[in-house]
């Protein structure tokens, strides 16, 4: 260990030479520099996307539209429905339609139905600083706004078309498998890596995907241009998804608002967990054991110390750098934009700007 509190392991692959570095004890957030969010028209796109959400989930019963909107008054970078303008944006930059805007609305109402039905699941407290909608209104009324706000993506997709509302449809369902893919290997240190990957393709990088697609379905571009930047997006996703679980892992309890390891004692053992468990020594035996039930607070100290002091963590970064380089090729195909430079730095800087690489 370092005297500034960093710990370095060789990098698994990709660029010879160079070290990935994981600071326990910070965890920046990880889109805060996002060039998603930085581009000329993100603050006006920003604006219109926050009229449109709140706009969507107003119902006859007001509460309702309370429960349904309790998550919007949160906030967020709204970093899925940024991404969709941007994918609007890269053969002409400047405002978008407002079928662009309503489009990535759709992506956020799924988004945060998905978050509503993972609190339920989670039995989680808290979201984004603020008490959850099952933790204040109980599990029925979170999981029926949930699907309320899923309906109410379907509808606005509907309207933009059938292309839309089949690409919406098919995303729900994506998220449900990958979803089902991880609960099936809940308490399995014999997961693979193939499963994980299935798992976070599934539930976190479709909708990522989705809503390049949705920016660029909605906005006339050709099948070519829709594809690579679906490609850009599922890629954005796996990374963003990779480095959030090595978070769980590295990050303090204060950083994470939850117990540091909180995945692992759930039993969702995760990339960096399972790059560990693949390793050779009485760390990985004890791990192994240990991740063979359900842990008790001291024994999920321990598992969490194991994979922290392990090769994990950097093997689990080196992975998510084949998907920013699957994003920087596909991104070569793009028009010459700033919109379309902001999508092929996104992945990278997401990985290089969370203090871990």
């Amino acid at each position: 260990m370092s005297p500034d509190g960093w710990q370095t392991w060789p990098r698994a692959s990709s660029k010879p030479g160079r070290n990935y570095q994981h600071k326990q004890r910070t965890a920046t957030p990880k889109t805060m520099s996002s060039p998603l969010l930085t581009l000329a028209t993100s603050a006006e796109h920003r604006s219109r996307i926050e009229e449109a959400l709140r706009e969507s989930v107003n119902s006859n019963i007001p509460h309702l539209t309370a429960v349904a909107s309790h998550l919007i008054g949160a906030g967020g970078k709204r970093l899925r429905p940024m991404l969709a303008v941007c994918a609007a944006q890269i053969t002409q930059d400047g405002p978008v339609s407002r079928e662009a805007i309503l489009g990535a609305v759709t992506c956020e109402l799924v988004h945060m139905g998905s978050l509503y039905h993972d609190d339920v699941m989670d039995e989680a407290l808290t979201r984004r600083g603020v008490a959850t909608a099952n933790s204040l209104w109980g599990n029925s009324q979170a999981v029926v706004a949930g699907d309320f706000l899923l309906a109410r993506a379907s509808e606005i997709a509907a309207s933009l078309g059938s292309t839309v509302a089949r690409l919406c449809a098919r995303t729900i369902g994506d998220l449900c498998e990958g979803q089902t893919q991880e609960l099936v290997t809940m308490y399995d240190p014999g997961r693979s890596i193939e499963s994980y990957e299935t798992s976070i393709r599934g539930k976190t990088a479709a909708l990522f995907a989705t809503c390049a697609n949705m920016g660029a379905t909605v906005t006339g571009y050709d099948k070519l241009l829709r594809e690579a930047v679906s490609r850009i997006g599922e890629a954005y996703g796996m990374v963003f998804q990779i480095v959030d679980d090595v978070l769980d892992v590295v990050s303090t309890d204060k950083d994470l608002g939850k117990p540091a390891g909180h995945d692992m004692q759930a039993g969702v053992y995760t990339l960096p967990v399972l790059l560990t468990l693949a390793e050779t020594g009485p760390g990985p035996d004890k791990l192994r054991d240990l991740l063979s039930r359900r842990m008790t607070d001291q024994e999920a100290k321990e598992a969490l110390e194991i994979v922290r002091g392990g090769r994990g963590v950097s093997g689990a970064l080196a992975h998510a750098y084949k998907f920013v380089r699957l994003a920087e090729e596909q991104a070569e195909s793009l028009p010459e934009t700033r919109a379309s430079e902001a999508l092929k730095r996104a992945p990278r800087m997401l990985l290089e700007s969370s203090s871990l690489g």
